[in-house]
């Protein structure tokens, strides 16, 4: 009995389970079309960025642009707000989260690390962190300071910009200033510091670029630290526990 009721639903489920086993993959076009005309509100800054199948049967992960991730049903009647979560052998597992974890790396993948100003581990390198950085932020200048345990332990330190007043600031400025210093992490180190430097803006530097990049990822604050993962941690965090949220103990 049990199984004729199963062969006789098989039909019906076939479509989300398409999508379960499809999770990741971009949405038909149709359906892309479809939530855009029901979730986009244009004039509230809500555009909708990618449109992909989720891991829950029948609902699409919608990525807006600098903004939210939401699960939306084919037809755009219904969404919902929040994390997804599987449960796993090990506990509870945030789909959602994993799923920001790869678009960061993704994203920091298209970065080339020549625009970055890096602090190359000492010895072999075992991995490496990206940090959005501002030079007028306390806890960024205190994580500075870590940076040189952190390399004398294998984790590259690569710094992007990040001014958290937004562009055209002092801190804008100052971060410049040490993007188009001729000797790049030794001004950031002294701009950090607390040393007056000399402000120098050149053109074509990329703190404007890497702002807006910050901002695409989630960054509303420093230092956010960024594992090769794609594990975003926000907030300072001394280097003994770096080592332990990297597994580098």
């Amino acid at each position: 009995m049990t199984h004729r009721v199963f062969t006789a639903l098989l039909p019906l489920l076939a479509p989300l389970l398409a999508v379960s086993a499809a999770a990741g993959e971009p949405a038909p076009g149709e359906v892309v079309d479809t939530l855009r005309k029901k979730l986009e509100v244009p004039s509230a800054g809500l555009t909708v960025g990618t449109v992909e199948a989720s891991e829950m049967p029948g609902m699409y992960a919608v990525q807006f642009k600098e903004g939210p991730l939401v699960y939306a049903t084919a037809d755009g009647e219904y969404f919902i707000v929040g994390d997804l979560f599987t449960v796993g052998p090990a506990g509870y597992v945030n789909l959602a989260e994993k799923r920001r974890d790869t678009q960061r790396t993704e994203q920091l993948e298209g970065l080339a690390t020549a625009d970055m100003i890096v602090f190359p581990a000492q010895d072999k390198r075992r991995t490496h962190i990206t940090v959005f950085t501002d030079v007028t932020c306390f806890y960024c200048q205190k994580l500075h300071r870590e940076v040189p345990e952190l390399n004398k332990h294998g984790v590259e330190v690569r710094y992007v910009a990040y001014p958290r007043a937004g562009l055209g600031t002092e801190g804008y400025r100052k971060l410049a200033t040490a993007w188009c210093a001729e000797d790049r992490p030794t001004t950031l180190t002294r701009l950090k510091s607390g040393e007056a430097v000399p402000e120098s803006v050149c053109k074509d530097n990329p703190i404007a670029s890497q702002y807006e990049l910050g901002k695409n990822m989630g960054v509303r604050g420093t230092p956010a630290i960024i594992t090769s993962s794609g594990q975003m941690i926000p907030g300072y965090q001394s280097a003994e526990e770096l080592m332990r949220t990297l597994d580098l103990e």
